[in-house]
């Protein structure tokens, strides 16, 4: 069975808002949001109490633009990114929120390179 473009975006969200009942960013353990795309990823750390942005890393950013966008290597190199950023921020605990996505590919990759970078979830 195939599903269309809507299809797949309405399911996304679904998952996304189930995911979102039960995972929520304080000040004490922001919420690192990813979003992928077909040709970009975007990590945030978000603290939802006072609807801040903390740290966010992109490969939409100059300097991330210039390569392959899409693909794991540029998902790690944004996971580290977000990650010092965030140390930078005093943020070394967070809440993983995987977005709707299946915890697989470049949203595992995300969250590899973002442990490893020093945060703890």
């Amino acid at each position: 069975m195939s599903f269309t473009t809507k299809q797949k975006q309405v399911g996304r969200s679904r998952r996304h808002h189930r995911v979102r009942k039960k995972v929520a960013g304080t000040t004490a353990r922001p919420r690192l949001a990813v979003f992928r795309s077909n040709k970009h990823i975007v990590a945030q750390v978000i603290d939802d109490s006072s609807g801040r942005t903390l740290a966010a890393a992109s490969t939409l950013e100059k300097d991330l633009k210039s390569g392959r966008t899409g693909n794991k290597d540029a998902a790690t190199t944004v996971g580290r990114l977000v990650g010092e950023r965030a140390k930078a921020a005093g943020v070394t605990t967070v809440v993983f929120d995987r977005g709707g996505f299946l915890y697989h590919g470049r949203i595992a990759a995300v969250a590899d390179a973002a442990r490893e970078a020093g945060l703890e979830f």
